[in-house]
C-alpha cells in the first residue's frame, strides 16, 4: 500500500500514513471548529486505519474538545510548533482517525473527494465536490 510522509512546520515532528488509491483524496472540512484550530477556511482531512498512521519523529501533545456529536475529539499536535498531523473523533469508535492530509508530501496531486460541514462554508468559497450539510453518513 502507498505510503505518505508528513512533518510539522518545525521538523520536531514526522510521521508516514498509508493510504490506499481510493482515499488518495482531500476531504475538505468547513466545521467552525476546523476554522479556529487551523486558522484557515477549510482543513484537507481523511479517515483512515488508526494502524495506518505511524509517528516516526518526536511525541505529539493532545488538546481534547466535545464534538458535535457531544463526545470527545482528541486533536494530537506538535508540541513546538501546534501543527496537527491528526485528530480521533471518538463518536466514529476507536478504530479510525482522522489524518490532515495538506501535510503529507505528494498530497497536491489529490483531488477533492467531497466536502463536508458544507452549513459552515464561507459565503465567498465555491462548491468543488459533493457536499454534505454536516458530517459525512456513517
Amino acid at each position: 500500500m502507498p505510503s505518505f510522509t508528513g512533518r510539522c512546520h518545525c521538523g520536531e515532528t514526522e510521521w508516514t500514513v498509508e493510504l490506499p488509491e481510493e482515499s488518495q483524496a482531500h476531504v475538505l472540512c468547513h466545521c467552525d471548529a476546523c476554522k479556529l484550530l487551523s486558522g484557515g477556511e477549510t482543513t484537507l482531512n481523511q479517515i483512515v486505519p488508526k494502524d495506518a498512521l505511524k509517528i516516526t519523529k518526536g511525541t505529539l501533545k493532545t488538546y481534547t474538545y466535545s464534538g458535535d456529536s457531544g463526545k470527545p475529539v482528541h486533536c494530537y499536535y506538535c508540541p513546538n510548533c501546534t501543527t496537527h498531523p491528526y485528530h480521533h473523533q471518538t463518536v466514529m469508535g476507536d478504530d479510525l482517525i482522522v489524518v490532515r492530509t495538506g501535510l503529507l508530501q505528494g498530497s497536491k496531486s489529490f483531488k477533492v473527494a467531497v466536502e463536508i460541514y458544507g452549513k459552515d462554508r464561507l459565503g465567498w468559497q465555491p462548491e468543488v465536490a459533493h457536499t454534505f450539510e454536516g458530517p459525512p453518513p456513517s
